[in-house]
């Protein structure tokens, strides 16, 4: 990630020509992509993707550079290059805006995710500063007790009584501060692979888009999605698309059990936990109910987290698979994909008997 990545061959001319002037503007920082991100507090894959024209980045991105490049140069960027960034980004967004539609979702999530891992990074800072400054006073009280107890003849003194309950006091101030570094660096982590998640889940959804319009053959085996979230949903569909199959989406429990009585043919059911009314906990226990539909695999995803009860409740109402969000595309298209298989398999089967 040190080097700029070529420009995307795929991309508009309009996005072609903002990515141009964008990489002329970084490439007087004199920094690398990584470099940069680490300075930003931005994820280096994100800025990567907004100099090789994949992505039109948001215009405080933007801004940003510019401050940055003002700093560097010890003068401000003129007026005139400034309008005309503005004028390549309108246009980039606007040749780019079919392209964005569950981009822009994933996109705030990163965003999220990002200012996450700024925070656990600050937060690093200040609690590790102060359990050096508490391991240091720990240290000196040390040093002075030793001496005192050097020269200690019977009874304890009373500035020997004060040192040892001070001491006593920071040490365990020590050990807070050292569980308080401990859970803040498990949250960068945490942020840090949530931002990798989300880079490549981005990178699927600006892959080749399906055609909507192409009629679906009625032979194709079926993809059920359940989310109460329009936006979720449509961010699915472009994660899980692709030839050979058929998409089914709806918003609630309810109208899923609608599709499964309207439709035949479903090779897996990938269900939201979290929904008004009929969660999917219930949901599932309808579906493994009917006799029709109990075989289906049911694919669980939640952003509950990976708790022990909500997975052990998934797959106790017959899930195969329970997944948080945000996921990694690659790992869900690759379990949809078996799924079909097996679905396509055993269809086989039964024609044949």
């Amino acid at each position: 990630m040190g080097s700029l990545r070529p420009l995307d061959a795929g991309i508009s001319a309009e996005c072609r020509e903002f990515a141009e002037a964008l990489r002329d503007l970084f490439g007087l920082l004199d920094v690398s992509v990584r470099g940069y991100g680490a300075q930003r507090f931005r994820n280096a894959g994100s800025i990567s993707r907004f100099l090789s024209g994949t992505r039109v980045p948001p215009w405080r991105f933007v801004v940003e550079l510019v401050d940055d490049v003002a700093t560097c140069q010890g003068h401000p960027v003129p007026p005139a290059d400034l309008a005309r960034l503005l004028r390549l980004h309108r246009a980039a967004v606007r040749s780019g805006s079919a392209a964005a539609r569950p981009v822009k979702v994933l996109e705030l999530q990163l965003a999220e995710a990002e200012l996450d891992a700024r925070r656990s990074t600050v937060e690093e800072e200040v609690i590790g500063d102060a359990l050096l400054d508490r391991s240091h006073r720990v240290a000196e009280l040390e040093t002075r007790l030793t001496r005192l107890e050097a020269t200690w003849s019977g009874a304890a003194s009373p500035q020997h009584t004060v040192l040892a309950s001070e001491r006593e006091a920071l040490a365990m101030q020590v050990r807070r501060l050292s569980d308080e570094l401990e859970t803040a660096r498990r949250r960068g982590l945490d942020a840090e692979a949530r931002c990798d998640i989300l880079e490549r889940q981005l990178a699927a959804l600006e892959g080749p888009w399906p055609d909507p319009k192409q009629p679906a053959s009625a032979a194709q085996p079926k993809i059920l999605l359940v989310d109460d979230q329009p936006h979720n949903l449509l961010a699915l569909e472009e994660v899980v698309a692709a030839p050979g199959h058929d998409i089914v989406s709806v918003g609630s429990g309810n109208e899923a059990l609608k599709a499964l009585l309207a439709h035949d043919d479903f090779a897996v059911i990938i269900l939201d936990v979290q929904m008004p009314g009929m969660d999917g906990y219930e949901t599932a226990a309808h579906i493994k109910r009917r006799s029709r539909t109990r075989s289906i695999p049911i694919i669980f995803l939640t952003a509950m987290g990976l708790d022990a009860d909500h997975s052990i409740r998934g797959y106790a109402a017959g899930a195969v698979d329970y997944i948080t969000k945000p996921f990694d595309p690659w790992a869900l298209r690759a379990k949809v994909a078996v799924f079909i298989d097996v679905h396509l398999e055993l269809r086989g089967r039964g024609r044949s008997a």
